[in-house]
């Protein structure tokens, strides 16, 4: 006869403790739903039989994995990575475990969405700074797990967001302020079919200046192809050949932002003496370069993505239509100034 002692099951430690399987699985997974009182004697009953949860035992029991997807365009935008960095230990504090699915270009967007390999692999998608098309949003729906959107509003669905537009009207009120009237918007050129803030922005920067009295040029509104290589260098000479060009340059990142101080600077074109230029983000390297910007919470966005997504998968009640927006600020540094007096006669 063996004397080997049996393994003990999640039923074994249910009815040692006297509660369902279900509430065991809850307990072990650190969900917030179970009582204090009753987490101690799970706790206590999972010591005395020596057991150990496994995630496959939990997904038996709840038909959950344990695990959270997110979606996004790249890792190489500082407001994804920094979203992402907030994100990783909040989950990490859950018992979550991240599955990342980065999608640059037209081919693998056009791939992830045939195949939907997020599907039944994690119990919640986030869809991170990725505005989708009627059929793509159609057929993350076929998945039958929550979607949270993140950087993005998207109405009636879980969201977490700042005001961008709100936020870009507020920055050229400020440059307004100053006593600049020409003032260009640089987006970047997207020819991968995603798309970015840059609308809302766009549409502040906009109203600004029709609140201000100002009619919206179009020669003013620039988007830069290759922006990373030599596409900024030929905007800069693009915007200063007008016959009346901007004073001052709103970008939509702070990333492209850097760039175009570093093509003015080889332009020999002085910041902000003769012209002036604002970012959006707030980048870690914003302060070390002096850029003045409209900051947004880019951690605390993955933070708060994470809770709304917790709570969305216990299914607690007013959740799954819930927005939270985050505040941003105004920022100003010394890349912005009055722009220069005209030349006298």
């Amino acid at each position: 006869m063996s004397s080997a002692r049996s393994e003990a099951t999640m039923a074994d430690v249910a009815q040692r403790a006297g509660v369902s399987v279900s509430t065991v699985s809850r307990t072990l997974r650190g969900l917030s739903t179970v009582s204090d009182t009753t987490r101690a004697r799970v706790e206590a009953a999972a010591r005395e039989l020596s057991f150990a949860i496994t995630r496959s035992a939990s997904s038996l029991v709840t038909g959950r994995t344990g695990r959270v997807a997110v979606l996004l365009p790249d890792l190489e935008s500082w407001f994804l990575g920094a979203a992402l960095s907030g994100m990783a230990p909040a989950l990490r504090d859950a018992g979550l475990e991240l599955l990342v699915y980065s999608v640059t270009d037209v081919r693998e967007r056009a791939d992830f969405f045939d195949r939907l390999p997020a599907r039944r692999n994690a119990d919640a998608l986030l869809v991170v700074s990725f505005a989708l098309s009627p059929a793509e949003r159609a057929r993350l729906d076929d998945l039958g797990m929550p979607l949270v959107f993140v950087s993005q509003h998207a109405p009636g669905r879980p969201s977490v967001y700042v005001d961008d537009e709100g936020a870009a009207l507020r920055g050229t009120r400020h440059l307004l302020n100053l006593g600049h009237r020409r003032i260009a918007f640089l987006q970047t050129a997207d020819g991968t079919g995603f798309t970015w803030s840059s609308k809302s922005r766009l549409a502040g920067h906009l109203r600004a200046l029709t609140e201000a009295g100002i009619e919206p040029d179009d020669a003013l509104v620039l988007s830069v192809p290759d922006w990373k290589g030599n596409g900024m260098a030929a905007a800069v000479g693009r915007l200063l050949s007008l016959q009346d060009p901007p004073t001052a340059l709103f970008t939509e990142t702070d990333d492209l932002a850097f760039r175009l101080l570093a093509a003015l600077r080889d332009a020999n074109i002085p910041v902000p003496g003769r012209i002036s230029v604002m970012g959006f983000d707030d980048h870690v390297m914003a302060g070390v370069m002096g850029l003045t910007t409209l900051a947004q919470p880019a951690v605390e966005i993955g933070r708060a993505a994470v809770r709304l997504t917790r709570a969305v998968i216990d299914g607690s009640d007013g959740d799954h239509q819930r927005h939270i927006v985050l505040p941003t600020e105004l920022v100003p540094r010394g890349t912005t100034a009055p722009p220069p007096a005209p030349p006298t006669a």
